[in-house]
């Protein structure tokens, strides 16, 4: 049997389109935020559009326990140059990411209110990075979110080559130490495919989600903190599509 997780802001994500929003507007604040990762679905926009929140169909999936390292990056990870850790510089890395070229895309999407809902995130114990440092300098890293064991994935960047790869590396393999079931890798992308991501139905995702969100919290170890509840807030301003 389907289990959708409870949800009294935002509609049922299974009855979304596959690829279009499911609602618009309302606020990027922590609450509203973790109460959207809890139900599968991410906000995503460009500026001066209002905020659109996603669950699209099929998801882009990986598991900590098959992420495939090319032996090439495994062999540069392992250098000494390069220094890896975690939650030590959030908004430097979240602002790079915004910072970040990328071919194809003009501007960004990750906004000034997105940086601020996630830095309240992350100020919240919820949100999370990684950061890799080369000769005392913040050279690449991601972030994401974390509830239970679930991690979603929200975007990475380099200032060295291979520098957000060995970010990456060093993430799942935190990921997979601490037992976390899957990253949410949200939209298929060739880079994350070569790490072993592959779609997932969204009905499968959604199953898999309603139980990782139940899970201790995994980002300190499986014996870390217990079950984190949502954090609660009037809503307001979320108009259904």
């Amino acid at each position: 049997m389907s289990k959708t997780p409870p949800r009294s802001l935002f509609p049922d994500p299974r009855t979304a389109p596959e690829d279009a929003p499911l609602a618009m507007g309302g606020r990027l604040s922590a609450p509203i935020l973790e109460q959207a990762y809890r139900c599968g679905i991410f906000p995503w926009y460009s500026p001066g559009q209002p905020i659109l929140w996603w669950s699209p169909d099929p998801r882009f999936v990986l598991r900590p326990d098959e992420v495939t390292i090319p032996r090439s990056l495994a062999k540069e990870a392992r250098k000494e140059h390069w220094r890896v850790t975690f939650d030590e510089a959030f908004g430097d890395v979240i602002r790079a990411c915004a910072a970040q070229q990328r071919p194809g895309q003009e501007g960004t999407w990750i906004t000034a209110d997105m940086i601020a809902g996630y830095e309240a995130l992350h100020a919240a114990g919820i949100a999370h990075s990684a950061e890799c440092w080369r000769d005392g300098m913040l050279a690449g890293g991601c972030y994401g979110v974390a509830i239970g064991s679930m991690f979603a994935g929200e975007s990475m960047f380099y200032r060295r080559p291979d520098a957000s790869k060995v970010a990456f590396a060093k993430l799942a393999e935190r990921l997979g130490e601490r037992g976390y079931a899957f990253i949410d890798c949200q939209q298929p992308t060739e880079h994350l495919a070569r790490f072993g991501a592959k779609k997932w139905h969204r009905s499968r995702f959604l199953d898999a989600l309603a139980e990782a969100v139940e899970q201790p919290d995994c980002w300190w170890g499986r014996g870390g903190l217990a079950k984190g509840g949502l954090i609660c807030e009037v809503k307001r301003g979320i108009e259904f599509l």
